[in-house]
């Protein structure tokens, strides 16, 4: 198989959808993979590098586009790339297609095959190509949260571990899932006061097996939400419903009860965000105001470490790739289930449940896809 590798151009993303060690490892299976010169850049990694792996450099993303079977990213294609897509062709991403009806169209349009990295699951129900982004944007979200927190970024000026004589932020994480393990745990580190809230008492108490006193934990009702929020100096959105759009936790009503110049992360935006207040931002443009709240909602977090995110995100990729790439994706999906949970789009129809309900489009089983 052809595999190609573009440049991701969405603002400020410097992660790549393969590394050299991929590269070499999908040559080493027969196969040819070319690379969009320069594409490696942001994460470190040279087109020498990507040469002696024994990839091809091409000079633009067209003729990336124009020559693969398969096409391997980061981030969803921007509006321009999905023009670039064709029938038959199989695309190996993220997509976030529940709070994205135009991209879900022209996925659709393109007649293209859709395999979503964060709706691939694995025996043990969790979502094994999403965690290692989980968990860097879990472990920076306090990072960024202590950063919006500070007076010159209209924080309130809180210093996350306080000082003797003078309390901790206080920190509410919403979700107990990875990325809300990994933010409270970071957060805790950091000296903060965090509680957890979540629905699942078995989560919690795993969280209070593993953690112990590092944090505390609560179970999550409307009431118990509303007041954690209202005492808090940083609330940390790590909500997710697979594939679907994250629900609105916190209201633009509540705003008005929060300490003014505390800090909203929602590391839910990629899939709508979980505050009612959220809109995608950028590394650019990170943070911004309403009702006296600072929010942060950068849609492509893990962006900002980009080295480090891409290594994680190709140690979890590249099993499934090289499947896709060896036995072809129908023949990859059917022998694995797990796999067939991230086809999202085939030939024109949509695939994934969870992305109907949210855009009020009809879908067909995978299974049924499969067959086509």
């Amino acid at each position: 198989m052809k595999i190609g590798c573009p440049t991701e151009i969405k603002p400020q993303e410097f992660r790549v959808g393969m590394t050299p060690d991929a590269v070499r490892e999908a040559v080493a299976h027969g196969h040819e993979v070319i690379i969009q010169a320069g594409a490696g850049n942001g994460a470190g990694f040279q087109d020498e590098d990507y040469r002696a792996a024994g990839a091809t450099l091409l000079g633009t993303a067209e003729e990336i586009f124009a020559a693969a079977d398969m096409i391997v990213k980061v981030k969803e294609p921007q509006a321009g790339e999905r023009k670039m897509l064709r029938e038959g062709q199989l695309l190996f991403t993220y997509l976030h297609l529940a709070p994205d009806p135009e991209q879900t169209k022209d996925l659709m349009e393109s007649g293209c095959t859709a395999i979503a990295y964060e709706t691939v699951t694995d025996a043990h129900g969790g979502l094994p190509l999403l965690a290692p982004m989980s968990e860097v944007a879990g472990r920076l979200a306090p990072q960024v949260g202590a950063w919006t927190l500070q007076k010159a970024n209209g924080g309130r000026g809180v210093l996350m571990g306080g000082v003797p004589g003078v309390a901790p932020a206080k920190v509410v994480v919403i979700g107990g899932g990875v990325v809300g393990t990994h933010a409270a745990k970071i957060a805790a580190g950091m000296g903060a006061d965090v509680t957890v809230l979540d629905r699942s008492l078995s989560r919690l108490k795993y969280l209070d097996d593993v953690f112990g006193g590092t944090f505390k934990n609560q179970y999550s009702t409307a009431g118990a939400t509303a007041e954690l929020v209202r005492e808090a100096d940083m609330v940390i959105g790590a909500v997710l419903i697979p594939g679907a759009a994250a629900p609105k936790l916190v209201s633009r009503a509540q705003l008005s009860e929060m300490k003014p110049g505390a800090a909203l992360v929602d590391v839910a935006i990629d899939q709508g965000g979980c505050f009612e207040t959220s809109r995608a931002t950028t590394h650019a443009d990170p943070i911004y105001e309403v009702d006296g709240i600072m929010h942060y909602c950068v849609a492509n977090m893990p962006g900002a470490v980009a080295r480090t995110s891409t290594q994680a995100l190709g140690n979890a990729t590249l099993p499934f790739l090289l499947n896709l790439a060896d036995k072809g994706w129908k023949q990859a999906c059917e022998d694995d289930p797990h796999l067939l949970n991230g086809l999202n789009v085939h030939a024109g129809q949509l695939t994934y449940y969870a992305v109907g309900k949210a855009l009020g489009i009809d879908v067909i089983s995978p299974a049924l896809a499969l067959k086509s």
